[in-house]
């Protein structure tokens, strides 16, 4: 079975309750229910973590990508600062589209650059918890193609 690792990164396990006017009142646990439901209907397996500890999302990052598995990545505030992700991304293979819940461009200057975009296929931000379910729908269109 195909496998799909959704990773996320520093505070979002907060989500729901910090800062709901940016990230929404949707917590992380209540996005895993709808990526399950959809790898559910399309037969695929999802692997979920969460991590505020970025030598552990480099560990998850490399265990993906060395098993063949693709990434959904909210790396959190280690989007803008990781180089150990970005290598960690090339170094297993991971094929990886970036996620943020909120539109980073229209935030604060240092949200605009990501460390890990260019080592991505993809990056999708500004939906809110759609951009998940928007990130797993483009891997298996990916797949399907």
């Amino acid at each position: 079975m195909r496998q799909i690792h959704v990773l996320n990164g520093p505070n979002l396990n907060l989500l729901g309750r910090r800062e709901p006017g940016i990230y929404g009142a949707k917590t992380l646990a209540d996005i895993e229910a709808d990526l399950r439901e959809i790898a559910a209907k399309s037969g695929v397996s999802l692997t979920f973590r969460q991590s505020n500890i970025e030598g552990e999302l480099v560990s998850f990052v490399q265990e993906a990508g060395l098993s063949g598995a693709d990434v959904i990545l909210n790396a959190g505030a280690y989007t803008h600062t990781s180089i150990a992700l970005r290598d960690a991304i090339k170094g297993a293979g991971a094929r990886v589209i970036e996620v943020h819940l909120s539109n980073v461009h229209a935030r604060e200057e240092f949200r605009h650059h990501s460390m890990i975009a260019a080592v991505s296929i993809g990056v999708i931000a500004g939906f809110g918890a759609n951009s998940y379910s928007l990130a797993l729908r483009a891997l298996l269109d990916l797949s399907a193609a």
